[in-house]
């Protein structure tokens, strides 16, 4: 870093905010993990890559957007893609327009994992989430969040 330039910090009240997004989210992603592993069929992670692949297109993607696609961990996507696989979860197809580039596929096994899963997830949701918001600061948190995340992408 340039030695001649300081960061902003961030004032009090949105230090606070930042604070509490990262509190509130690791929380509530615990305890939703937790209730979607006690369920007994796949973890959260996994969910999160099969239900980006059955709202694409043709539920697959190119593996680059699937990376970025996935909300809830990028890490480790690679191996994560081969368990999914192994599980019959997913299947990788080559790629008409690009032989070095491979489709994430979602399988039917793979639909249906997501149909078993979402009632739990979205209980979690409601439980450990939403139901500490009245509507209009679910409003407000919903706008304020894709603003960030807006204003994040176009950087």
């Amino acid at each position: 870093m340039d030695e001649d330039v300081t960061p902003n910090e961030p004032d009090p009240i949105r230090l606070a905010a930042w604070r509490g997004l990262l509190n509130a989210h690791a929380v509530a992603v615990g305890a939703i993990e937790r209730e979607v592993a006690a369920a007994g069929d796949i973890s959260l992670v996994w969910y999160d890559v099969l239900v980006a692949l059955s709202e694409a297109p043709e539920q697959r993607l190119r593996l680059h957007q699937l990376a970025e696609a996935v909300v809830l961990s990028r890490s480790g996507l690679t191996r994560l893609l081969d368990r999914l696989g192994g599980a019959g979860l997913i299947a990788r197809a080559p790629c008409p327009a690009d032989r070095r580039g491979a489709f994430a596929v979602l399988t039917p096994s793979g639909a249906a994992a997501v149909e078993r899963t979402w009632p739990f997830y979205a209980r979690g949701i409601s439980r450990h989430f939403a139901a500490y918001l009245s509507e209009e600061e679910a409003r407000l948190l919903a706008v304020a969040l894709e603003r960030v995340a807006a204003g994040d992408r176009a950087s």
